[in-house]
């Protein structure tokens, strides 16, 4: 029997090694893509995001949703980073966004020692990975090879997911990005290091119901936590930690605050409530234990590879900006 569990776990991890490997080469990118055209990119990315850490470790969580927003529309082609008045990043979906500057400082230095190799797109990708790092998560191989795209248009980010979305349209918003049920719980997981609005989760306390009571999966001590962080009628754009206890170590608390009713977000707290996907917030949280289930740092990584690759451009396609918040 031991040695049954000994040969199923590194089954396990033959498997998620090698899923990496073939969600890398199936996309035309690859880990290492500048090691002979600009062998210092990863360094240079690496030490820029540090520096920006350092002075304000709530930019990992910003840096990570800025990457989450960018695939989500257009594929992960920094499209996201474009500055102008229809562009994407001024649709209200993207209000809010940040770590914009830190990106613009990555891709100064970058040019500086390799003019027009490395793309916007490698380096919010990078940046991403790096943020996880130095929030004590797990670091894993980023494919590079990615293009920038041409289009940056603020129509086309209707349909990210919201904190509003029922479990059904966030499984839906996912898979049409070739993403599953668990790479869906997986990514949100990424909420361990964010922070959100009062005015994004603020009805759930005060107005969920036609007679103004609150929303019944918080936990009853949590709401009043909740409260007292966003009184009724108070700043909107205060902002609250995703992860209550946990907000800057990228660790699987999240996971049990959903388990715990302890969901900032109406859609995470959902997680809870469907049963394909309360299967896997389970396994993270360690309510329950199976052989086959990976732990979710690690799970995380291989998510992070899968949804790096969505939509990307290679080859020919897009271009190598100057600068990544405009067009050459």
């Amino acid at each position: 029997m031991a040695m049954g569990i000994v040969f199923k776990a590194i089954l396990q991890f033959l498997v998620y090694s090698l899923g990496i490997f073939v969600l890398v080469g199936a996309q035309g990118t690859k880990v290492g893509f500048y090691s002979s055209t600009c062998p210092k990119a990863e360094s240079i990315v690496t030490s820029t995001v540090k520096t920006h850490f350092n002075a304000d470790q709530t930019i990992a969580a910003g840096l990570l949703r800025l990457f989450f927003h960018d695939c989500f529309v257009q594929g992960c082609d920094a499209s996201i980073l474009i500055t102008g008045p229809s562009a994407e990043k001024n649709s209200l979906t993207n209000l809010g966004l940040r770590g914009f500057e830190v990106v613009e400082d990555a891709k100064t230095q970058v040019e500086a020692a390799c003019p027009g190799v490395v793309s916007c797109a490698d380096i919010l990708a990078l940046a991403s990975r790096d943020a996880v790092v130095l929030s004590k998560g797990p670091t894993w191989g980023v494919p590079t090879g990615r293009r920038d795209g041409l289009v940056s248009s603020s129509s086309d980010a209707a349909n990210l997911p919201t904190p509003a979305d029922s479990v059904t349209v966030q499984k839906q918003k996912f898979a049409d990005k070739g993403l599953t049920t668990e790479d869906l719980v997986t990514l949100v997981g990424a909420h361990t290091i964010g922070q959100t609005d009062c005015q994004f989760f603020s009805y759930r306390l005060y107005n969920f119901t036609t007679t103004g009571n609150a929303d019944p999966t918080i936990s009853s001590s949590y709401l009043s936590q909740l409260q007292s962080l966003c009184p009724s009628g108070g700043d909107g754009s205060k902002r609250v930690a995703l992860d209550k206890g946990s907000q800057l170590n990228f660790d699987d608390s999240f996971f049990k605050n959903v388990r715990d009713g302890n969901a900032v977000l109406e859609s995470d707290q959902r997680l809870w409530g469907d049963a394909s996907t309360k299967s896997v917030v389970q396994k993270y949280a360690g309510t329950i234990r199976g052989v086959l289930g990976l732990r979710f740092d690690l799970a995380f990584a291989k998510a992070m590879v899968k949804l790096s690759n969505v939509g990307v451009k290679t080859g020919s396609d897009g271009e190598i900006r100057k600068v990544c918040s405009a067009f050459n």
